[in-house]
């Protein structure tokens, strides 16, 4: 099967008001997340499905937008295959916290998406016999690409100009 959908993060110019009309809109708890420095990130939880979590845009002077996130085994090789095949790189590969890695790459379209590595964790051998390290399997763990983590800590973005709409001269 493909490379999953495993993240959706909107960049808003006011979190406050995305906040209320998401919470409106659908069934979704949102938790904010203290980041230090001043930074706030609301994770977004959906229960069943992709969640994903909001932020006030690191790009000044941008639109709102929401960007996805796609999961990979490598992201420094899909970041270099992607780069090889047309891509620009707006967001080399960058660790997040103790979560994984990510890249931000433009399309040969001009569409933004992102790239997400989850950091792997080394599985203790379990004393019960369970393979996932003690924890017996059921319907709370999560797939492959989890956790999932606060996505766009890494301050500015090197590109502080969004790519030119499709068909855009």
């Amino acid at each position: 099967m493909g490379n999953p959908f495993v993240h959706a993060e909107l960049a808003t110019t006011d979190v406050d008001k995305a906040k209320a009309f998401y919470r409106s809109l659908f069934d979704w708890q949102l938790n904010d997340v203290d980041m230090g420095g001043g930074m706030v990130y609301t994770m977004i939880g959906v229960g069943e499905g992709t969640g994903g979590g909001m932020m006030k845009h690191p790009m000044p002077g941008a639109s709102s937008m929401w960007m996805p996130y796609v999961g990979v085994a490598d992201v420094r090789a899909a970041t270099d295959k992607a780069k090889s095949l047309g891509a620009s790189v707006i967001r080399d590969v960058t660790q997040v916290m103790d979560a994984g890695s990510l890249s931000i790459i433009t399309d040969p379209t001009g569409a933004m998406i992102g790239l997400w590595q989850p950091k792997t964790k080394r599985r203790q051998p379990s004393p019960r016999g369970h393979p996932g390290g003690g924890r017996p399997p059921g319907p709370l763990r999560r797939g492959p690409c989890s956790p999932r983590p606060p996505w766009n800590l890494f301050g500015p973005v090197r590109n502080t100009a969004l790519p030119p709409a499709v068909g855009a001269r």
